[in-house]
């Protein structure tokens, strides 16, 4: 194949790859008029990809004529997950073991966190999150170490678009409450969830560093009456080493 045949190839997969990010960033629903402006792609180019990855599956025309992602994106994304769930699950198991509490891996999914693994604590009595499981960001530890990623522009819009529900009585439902609360988490490194999705359940989390993937965040969550400051304290470091550990397996 000529060289110059080669360069348009991969030009159309990243200008194919930058519609889907578009059309995913805005939730709902993307308008064509929506990705060009994104995008700075000519319309014609646009609703050429589009058409094509319609036609494929990985995008969905809506009634509105706006489009949102297709079904086809679901088993490349689960794959993936699964994938990573695998390269984390060591990791994992070694921190729940040291803690005693369940330790948790999530990845940001649009508004969301979605769990991807999970090592239970060493207690009958413990938390437990279902893989697959998505929640909100604002009131979990997760979610918060997932924000904390992101600057505060990037940040503001998720939380302005997201549906702050209040869930126990120390919920943080205002979004600028909740900016303050990622600077502290970027100062210190790792967030707290005090009991603000679930009443009695404490969590510590953390964010994984690997460049070029989303997001990523690891935790230790379990009962308050156990979860306690001397515990939160020593999973800090534990947590520090896991997110390197699990970084090194990444890349």
């Amino acid at each position: 194949m000529p060289v110059e045949q080669r360069v348009a190839g991969v030009q159309s997969v990243q200008r194919a790859l930058d519609i889907l990010e578009v059309v995913e960033a805005a939730g709902g629903g993307c308008s064509i008029s929506a990705m060009a402006a994104a995008t700075g792609l000519p319309l014609p180019t646009i609703h050429r990809l589009v058409q094509t990855l319609t036609t494929r599956g990985y995008l969905r025309r809506l009634p509105d004529r706006r489009y949102c992602l297709g079904s086809r994106l679901v088993p490349l994304g689960a794959g993936a997950n699964a994938l990573l769930g695998e390269r984390a699950a060591p990791i994992l198991r070694e921190l729940a073991d040291g803690l005693g509490e369940s330790a948790n891996l999530a990845v940001l999914a649009g508004e969301r966190a979605e769990y991807v693994a999970q090592a239970p604590g060493v207690y009958s009595m413990r938390t437990f999150t279902e893989v697959g499981r998505r929640v909100p960001l604002h009131c979990t530890g997760v979610g918060k170490a997932l924000l904390s990623t992101l600057g505060d522009d990037e940040a503001r819009a998720i939380l302005r678009h997201s549906t702050l529900s209040t869930h126990t009585a120390t919920t943080i439902v205002e979004v600028d409450a909740l900016l303050d609360e990622l600077a502290g988490i970027r100062a210190r490194g790792y967030a707290l969830d005090e009991g603000e999705m679930e009443v009695g359940v404490r969590c510590v989390a953390m964010p994984v560093s690997v460049p070029g993937m989303s997001p990523m965040a690891l935790s230790v969550s379990g009962p308050a009456v156990r979860m306690n400051d001397d515990l939160a304290g020593r999973a800090a470091p534990a947590l520090s080493r896991a997110c390197a550990a699990l970084a090194a397996a990444l890349t």
